[in-house]
């Protein structure tokens, strides 16, 4: 009998859309000779599942179950592709592992703890990996530009402690444009970080986990116009994506060494992806780090499966056969 396998999509923040579209390709990818596959969406005013002959469903919340011709479907598997609140953070997570449905991504402490910037950078540097120096912001609490400019120099990157796709983030370039780019992070949540400019090149990095055994991906370089790696850069074109990257393959190996690392050090599970600058001496800087890394058209893991010789449809079969 096929499972049943749920994409589950949409989500409480500014990342929905990107969500969406990375649920349409994923649809695609997933072997439906082998599972039945189904898109949930998860929204405020309630979760749905879509149903093939169009239309919606409301989703059981007791059980994650939906109705479907009259029968109840139940979910055998969950693919989480939400950026952002609820699919990122842990919640979900917790919520699946209460019902024992397996699920795609890593568990709640590892979601928890990477979705936080500043906690998840101040973490993975006690154990030795390098990240920009930075200072944390919360929301109501007061803070000194003066200070914070004398303490991290300019430009600074300023940015929402919990959100992605670059929304809310800026580069500020001068001290008099710093009040304006933490109330624009401040829109997306209640955390905002403020980080050291370091210059080099951007590279990103993806990984995966399947019975026991880690696989690096190839690196992608990261290059464009934009001031910095926005959202128009993200997915609406401007930008170069260079893979592999054009480093040496010492630099290569640093790199995709970093990211296993990091992938047995928060405990990882599914496909992750990491983020770093490589500074003028060569020593990876680490940006964040994605447990649902977008898989929309532009998105970097289908360009890096693919740059590896793999089967995006056979690596998403490894992870949902991994329980």
């Amino acid at each position: 009998m096929k499972k049943n396998i749920a994409i589950v999509a949409g989500g409480y923040s500014s990342e929905y859309e990107v969500s969406i579209r990375g649920a349409r390709n994923l649809y695609g990818f997933i072997d439906r000779d082998r599972y039945r596959v189904c898109v949930v969406l998860v929204e405020r005013d309630g979760w749905f599942a879509q149903l093939p002959g169009g239309g919606t469903a409301p989703v059981d919340k007791n059980d994650f179950s939906f109705m479907q011709d009259g029968v109840r479907v139940r979910i055998d598997f969950a693919y989480i592709t939400i950026h952002g609140t609820p699919g990122e953070n842990g919640l979900l997570q917790g919520y699946f592992d209460m019902l024992r449905i397996p699920y795609s991504s890593c568990g709640a402490l590892a979601s928890a703890l990477t979705f936080n910037k500043y906690l998840c950078n101040r973490f993975l540097s006690a154990t030795g990996v390098r990240v920009p120096d930075s200072v944390r912001l919360r929301r109501g609490e007061p803070f000194d530009g003066d200070v914070i400019v004398s303490s991290l120099g300019l430009p600074v990157f300023v940015k929402p402690g919990e959100s992605g796709s670059s929304f809310g983030a800026s580069r500020v370039e001068d001290a008099s444009q710093l009040k304006a780019a933490i109330d624009k992070a401040f829109e997306e949540g209640d955390e905002t970080l403020v980080e050291r400019f370091i210059p080099g090149v951007e590279v990103t990095c993806g990984c995966y986990g399947t019975k026991g055994q880690t696989r690096v991906l190839p690196v992608t370089e990261v290059v464009t116009a934009n001031v910095f790696f926005d959202y128009n850069a993200k997915y609406n074109g401007e930008v170069q994506e260079i893979t592999p990257a054009r480093l040496s393959p010492a630099l290569t190996a640093k790199v995709q060494q970093t990211t296993a690392g990091i992938y047995d050090l928060i405990g990882a599970k599914g496909i992750i992806r990491i983020d770093y600058i490589i500074p003028p001496d060569e020593d990876p800087v680490l940006l964040e780090v994605n447990t649902t890394p977008g898989m929309t058209d532009t998105s970097f893991i289908p360009q890096q499966m693919r740059a590896a010789g793999l089967k995006i449809g056979d690596v998403l079969t490894e992870i949902i056969e991994n329980e």
